[in-house]
């Protein structure tokens, strides 16, 4: 009787694994990041970033000349973008960009 049972629940431990391949699909998270990258001594209370005219923040800048990204980025939704930065009052840079899906786009400050 219990070489019966011990048989049975094998076979039942190798149906229960038996359950087939398993996979999920997953597309592309919808945001474009921002990477501001510039002389971290001129900058280095950070810089006003307004994205068209309603949101701003306060960002860090990145070293000017390091290969890979290693500070900090931005997450901003995709699509067209009015960008807006300021330093100390003064506008540095403004301009129009277009980000897709888990672009990083790259501003370097003057």
């Amino acid at each position: 009787m219990k070489k019966i049972f011990f048989i049975l629940l094998i076979g039942l431990t190798f149906m229960a694994g038996c359950t087939g391949i398993k996979s999920t699909t997953q597309g592309l998270e919808n945001e474009s990041f921002l990477e501001l990258v510039g002389d971290t001594h001129t900058y280095k209370d950070g810089v006003e970033v307004n994205i068209d005219g309603n949101t701003s923040f306060k960002a860090f800048v990145n070293k000017a000349n390091s290969n890979r990204p290693k500070g900090q980025v931005y997450a901003i939704s995709t699509g067209k973008h009015v960008i807006s930065i300021n330093h100390n009052n003064k506008i540095i840079y403004k301009k129009q960009i277009f980000v897709s899906a888990q672009e990083t786009k790259r501003i370097v400050l003057p």
